[in-house]
């Protein structure tokens, strides 16, 4: 007869700072304050419950950005999750300050594949083996160098390279823990579903990988991915929802016995309100609020940036405010760091602040007509339609007519020019995209010095959008047709 264990795992994913409820269809939907009502909830009726968040919880909130991830850390602490893998997110304010940051968790914080260059040493413990009704459960966090890009920015720091290598990595964790009695083994990863996908394809049987619980992509599922027989599970984005698993584990054998998996949407309705962990929260709003609460501007409507591969009516605007302002030729905006589907029709600094989180340099990089059409053609790459790549929103004066089939513009023109030949244009690049130049535009930087060195001509790319807004009011913007993209 087997010996068959209960095992509760809740799962959270990309919070990205989402610590207030929205009233939506006279309900209250999402918020940190319902999430964690219902985790209580959960953790007092089902034994043996384990919550894990798989990365991302910075960002997105003026409460996050003002104090720099601390008090997001201090309302994560109320929250108490049992484990907590890096996302990329993490890093947006520096190692040194994410390190500093690990140390007020009160949670334990994993991550097998940052390293120190010079010698190897992990900047966290890679992985956390909870014990729970005699269970051990082994939790190994990971992350792969195309999710972290912003870490090329720190010269000592070092990651896994590919997914290839990520499960290369889990392969040295597991094996290493074959003399222990592990019951049960959960990938909590920040790579996205499709590197999920093809991460649970890598793994070897042997080493016991009995779920991965992912990131990033922000991906909504209606029941789990089953790849190399390995159930693959992502809860959206913010804490409008959680996954949970209910899971019968074979203790003898140390592997699923059968499961159950939930999408649960966060609602009034369906979760009891945590009032002292709402406390926290309006604690810090109530000091953000006199800051952030000022009107900046006024548009005519709510513009909208719906998805990151296409032109959008609020994409367009900020492309177009930075080539004005810092006298560019064209600027290329980058999609993902535009961080609301919306905004408008009344613009405040708080609500400007969560859309454009990321204040960094502007450089601009000095390319001929030849470079810009090739950059363009590998942003316009297939791998660009499944969203998992860098794309662009780019200012007035670009028509691209792209045909997937052929995989060539049928119309590429800067202020009706067509691009080809040798003239020189001055292109804006935020910081994120110019550290990561070469492997998102698809040629080698230095093959533009030529026409001139990069250089600076903003420390702040949100300034620029603050202070054009601040001295316009009763904006608007449209979708114009700057990129089609043909079958």
């Amino acid at each position: 007869m087997k010996n068959i264990k209960k095992l509760t795992i809740l799962h959270s994913n990309d919070l990205h700072g989402d610590f207030l409820a929205e009233s939506i269809d006279e309900q209250l939907v999402g918020g940190i304050s319902l999430l964690s009502g219902y985790i209580n909830k959960t953790r007092e009726e089902t034994e043996n419950v384990i919550y894990a968040i798989a990365g991302d919880m910075f960002r997105g909130s003026v409460i996050d950005s003002e104090y720099r991830g601390i008090s997001t850390i201090e309302i994560m602490n109320a929250l108490a999750p049992d484990v907590v893998t890096i996302g990329n997110h993490e890093v947006d304010y520096g190692i040194a300050h994410l390190l500093f940051i690990e140390k007020c968790a009160k949670f334990p914080i994993i991550n097998a594949n940052m390293y120190i260059k010079t010698n190897g040493a992990r900047l966290f413990k890679p992985y956390e083996i909870i014990e729970i009704d005699g269970m051990k459960v082994l939790f190994i966090g990971i992350v792969t160098e195309d999710v972290l890009a912003s870490a090329k920015q720190e010269g000592l720091i070092g990651t896994i390279i590919d997914t290839e290598d990520a499960a290369n990595e889990i392969g040295k964790i597991c094996n290493a823990f074959n003399g222990i009695d592990i019951d049960f083994t959960v990938l909590l990863t920040h790579i996205g579903f499709e590197e999920d996908k093809k991460l649970a394809e890598l793994l070897n049987p042997e080493w016991g990988v009995d779920i991965i619980i992912g990131g990033h992509s922000h991906t909504v599922l209606e029941q789990p991915e089953i790849v190399n027989g390995i159930p693959i599970v992502q809860a959206g984005t913010g804490t409008d929802a959680i996954g949970r698993f209910d899971i019968d584990v074979d203790t003898d054998n140390n592997c699923i016995d059968s499961f159950k998996w939930q999408f649960i949407p966060i609602t009034d309705r369906n979760c009891p309100k945590d009032h002292q962990i709402e406390e926290i929260i309006m604690g810090y709003k109530n000091i953000t609020d006199i800051k952030y609460g000022r009107v900046v501007s006024k548009f005519k409507h709510v513009l909208t940036h719906p998805q990151r591969n296409k032109e959008t009516a609020l994409g367009n605007l900020v492309a177009d405010i930075a080539k004005e302002s810092l006298g560019l030729d064209l600027m290329m905006f980058g999609s993902g760091s535009i961080r609301k589907t919306e905004l408008g029709p009344i613009v405040t600094f708080g609500k400007l602040t969560e859309c454009f989180p990321y204040a960094g340099l502007v450089h601009q990089v000095n390319v001929t007509a030849d470079q810009l059409r090739r950059m363009l053609l590998h942003i316009f790459r297939d791998e660009a339609w499944t969203g998992h790549t860098e794309f662009y929103q780019l200012s007035k004066g670009i028509k691209l007519i792209y045909s997937k089939t052929k995989q060539e513009f049928e119309v590429a023109t800067l202020n009706g020019e067509e691009l080809k030949g040798d003239k020189v244009y001055k292109i804006g690049i935020q910081d994120f995209h110019f550290m990561n130049f070469n492997d998102f535009f698809g040629i080698d930087i230095d093959e533009t010095h030529k026409n001139g060195k990069p250089r600076v001509i903003s420390t702040s790319d949100f300034d620029v959008l603050n202070e054009h807004l601040s001295s316009h009011n009763v904006v608007d913007s449209v979708v114009e047709g700057r990129m089609i993209v043909v079958e």
